[in-house]
């Protein structure tokens, strides 16, 4: 969902919130203090095990290997031997019809494709019924295992928090638009060596400087600059929502403000779910977005101190058209969708998932990205909106074995077989 700087649902990844966010010298407005509304339900969904398919006996990524070209491609089984559900194949065939129009033009950063090579696929999908999609799969593509294939899955979802337009009691915590003083680099236009590479930040007399933390945000440094484009009811809420990089603000009068990632910070990204885990502060099997959640909201003086150490800060834009959006600006589909690593995924490729849980198996197309999900076979499954897509998501976490899904005569051409 334009989850550029790292969203993965996958607790280990996961950030903190501070139970206290609303700037510093910005009094609530009126009398008493207000009772936020509930948190919304929904515990993690507990998984039904599957055994994967094995991949081809293939050696791991080399460390310094960058491209899914360079880290070493084996042929995978015949996309018609895979065991594709026709819910699934439809879910994908409708997610790479949206994709179509920005793979071709798309230069795809793995070394594995061009965009005329997706033209047969892509001219065939327009006119190609859900009925027929396994078919359709089947006669235009090919499966390629990148190094070893062993993948893993976390997931992702659309959150919905209580919000309101306006400030109010009860609605405290303001949601931010990309700051007019946040300056983007492209270090590449400086430099060839850095090609790639870009930073963020913003410029204080005549130096280029780090953008403000997470805590000087927390803290007032946007406040009074006209920014808020809502204010949410929960700060807990309202950062897993940023991890998410999108989602719904459920309004007072029962109407839904939709909002999207607008840009980041600048700062990196720390998931404090393996910090709070490796300082003894939640056991295994507690580290699921709900375990951090409560964590939180029990000890909220603590919570404030582990969140801050993430100092990345998310800014939002309203969405008023269809979405939630991925990496390539399309809507992204549930259950159809996956996050990768665009160096090793081309975006807009299907991928076949095959593992060890249920609900993360079967194929996906690669619609979106996050700063979190790096790497071959590394994938963030995406399950909508609501409460089943929350529990699912939240504690997600699958391993097993990927294959992508690219046109025929791709690997040929690659290997010069």
């Amino acid at each position: 969902m334009m989850r550029a700087w790292g969203v993965a649902a996958c607790a280990a990844l996961l950030g903190a919130c501070s139970s206290g966010v609303v700037p510093a010298g910005r009094p609530a407005t009126g009398g008493a203090t207000p009772v936020r509304p509930a948190p919304l339900p929904g515990g993690v969904r507990q998984p039904v095990a599957a055994t994967p398919l094995a991949p081809a006996p293939a050696p791991a990524v080399a460390a310094g290997v960058t491209t899914a070209a360079a880290a070493g491609l084996v042929a995978g089984p015949s996309v018609q031997d895979l065991p594709v559900t026709m819910a699934a194949a439809a879910r994908a065939l409708g997610a790479f019809k949206l994709s179509c129009a920005t793979l071709l033009r798309r230069t795809d950063a793995t070394g594995l494709t061009r965009g005329e090579d997706w033209r047969p696929a892509c001219t065939a999908a327009a006119t190609t019924q859900d009925r027929d999609a396994s078919s359709f799969f089947a006669r235009y593509f090919e499966t390629v295992q990148v190094a070893d294939g062993k993948a893993f899955a976390t997931g992702y979802y659309e959150p919905e928090i209580a919000g309101s337009r306006t400030r109010r009691p009860g609605y405290e915590v303001p949601v931010y638009a990309r700051p007019a003083d946040l300056v983007d680099v492209d270090l590449g236009s400086f430099s060839e060596a850095l090609a790639g590479k870009s930073i963020r930040g913003r410029v204080e007399g005549t130096r280029l400087v780090q953008y403000h933390d997470r805590t000087a945000i927390e803290q007032g440094a946007l406040a009074g600059r006209g920014l808020e484009i809502a204010w949410a009811a929960d700060p807990v809420e309202l950062f897993f929502l940023q991890i998410q990089g999108s989602g719904r603000l459920r309004l007072p009068d029962g109407g839904v403000m939709r909002i999207g990632y607008a840009s980041q910070n600048g700062r990196d990204y720390t998931g404090i779910g393996k910090l709070m885990l490796d300082r003894g502060l939640l056991k295994p099997g507690q580290a699921s977005m709900q375990g951090i959640m409560a964590y939180l909201r029990a000890n909220p003086e603590q919570g404030t101190a582990i969140m801050r150490e993430n100092k990345s800060y998310v800014f939002f834009r309203e969405l008023t058209g269809p979405g939630p959006l991925g990496a390539l600006g399309v809507p992204v589909t549930a259950l159809g969708t996956v996050a990768a690593d665009p160096k090793f995924v081309p975006l807009g490729a299907p991928v076949f998932l095959s593992m060890d849980r249920q609900d993360a198996n079967g194929l996906w197309v690669a619609q979106d990205t996050g700063g979190a999900i790096k790497g071959a076979n590394r994938f963030d499954t995406f399950w909508g909106a609501g409460d089943d897509a929350r529990a699912i998501a939240g504690g997600m976490a699958a391993r097993g074995t990927a294959w992508l899904l690219l046109p025929k005569g791709t690997l040929a051409r690659l290997t010069g077989n």
